[in-house]
């Protein structure tokens, strides 16, 4: 039998949250009041999932930090998907360079794993992962400014939009930093633990573009205000949605861990719910590769796991 922590198996289930309908409505042009309105009443909804503890929270985050890593994949003009930013990071031998694509999916995930504090050195690091490249005092003024619109009194979505409008006006190449920057700076206004990632994976949804079908809006210009405040409303709906999906797996794979017998099945268990995705071919101090691939088609015989890759080989599980 295996024993699993307490604060990662006992915690009780959430209510999990959903975004009201009329929060997602598109009916005639929004005013800025009415966007405003919707992205308060979908930001409520995310709210109790962002400060909650569940068990499936960290695997909940790094799912919704890979389809900003997709988004980011398509804006720099390349051709990852989700399963391919899954195989740069998780196919990556340990301490080496995973590649453009991981980099920028490590991004991502850093994100939302640590809380949402902004220091020169931390925004240094994210942006070598991105890329790009500023100088030491643009990176302290830029501190200073994240740290200005924090204690502003303005709405959440409104200071994330400043942020990002900020960045591409000092510089236009680094968009991307720009939407990372948005769910740091919406984290610190609505004081969560930990950032949630959102904004990116909507950056080419219809709350950016300027008419049905037509292109899309650059950061800053007229109603990009608005245009946060719609696309936030989206993007909680989605999150909240995901967590659904996710809280009931993990129900199931928590029902059955105390019945596996593997030896080192605690920690895959851990893995499950806190990653995105976890290797088939994983070994640990408590678990061999051949006892892990084992334990992973136990765990899919029970419907617990999905396989994400499709291969027969260098498989990858999750929730």
């Amino acid at each position: 039998m295996i024993r699993l922590d307490p604060a990662t198996a006992g915690s009780p289930p959430i209510a999990l949250p959903t975004v009201p309908a009329w929060a997602l409505t598109h009916g005639g042009a929004l005013s800025d009041a009415d966007a405003a309105f919707q992205a308060g009443a979908a930001l409520a909804s995310l709210d109790t999932l962002a400060r909650a503890q569940a068990s499936w929270a960290g695997a909940w985050r790094q799912r919704l930090a890979l389809r900003c890593a997709a988004a980011s994949m398509r804006l720099a003009g390349r051709a990852e998907d989700e399963a391919a930013l899954r195989d740069a990071w998780q196919l990556c031998p340990a301490g080496t360079d995973p590649g453009p694509a991981g980099a920028v999916f490590g991004a991502w995930r850093q994100l939302a794993l640590q809380p949402p504090a902004a220091s020169a050195d931390r925004l240094e690091m994210i942006l070598d992962q991105l890329g790009l490249h500023w100088d030491c005092a643009a990176l302290a003024d830029l501190c200073t400014e994240i740290e200005k619109l924090a204690g502003l009194q303005r709405p959440a979505p409104f200071a994330a939009a400043a942020i990002a409008a900020h960045v591409v006006t000092v510089r236009p190449d680094c968009e991307l930093f720009a939407w990372w920057l948005a769910d740091l700076a919406l984290a610190q206004k609505l004081r969560w633990p930990r950032p949630v990632p959102l904004l990116m994976a909507q950056a080419f949804g219809p709350a950016f573009r300027a008419e049905a079908g037509g292109r899309r809006k650059k950061l800053g210009e007229q109603n990009f205000e608005r245009a946060v405040c719609v696309a936030l409303a989206h993007a909680a709906a989605e999150a909240c949605r995901l967590a659904g999906e996710l809280s009931r797996r993990a129900e199931k794979l928590l029902a059955i861990a105390p019945k596996l017998r593997a030896k080192g099945a605690g920690d895959v268990v851990f893995l499950l719910l806190n990653e995105d995705a976890v290797s088939g071919s994983l070994t640990t101090k408590n678990l061999s590769r051949f006892a892990a691939r084992r334990l992973f088609e136990r765990l899919q015989q029970l419907d617990v796991v999905r396989e994400l890759s499709g291969r027969p080989t260098f498989r990858l599980f999750g929730l």
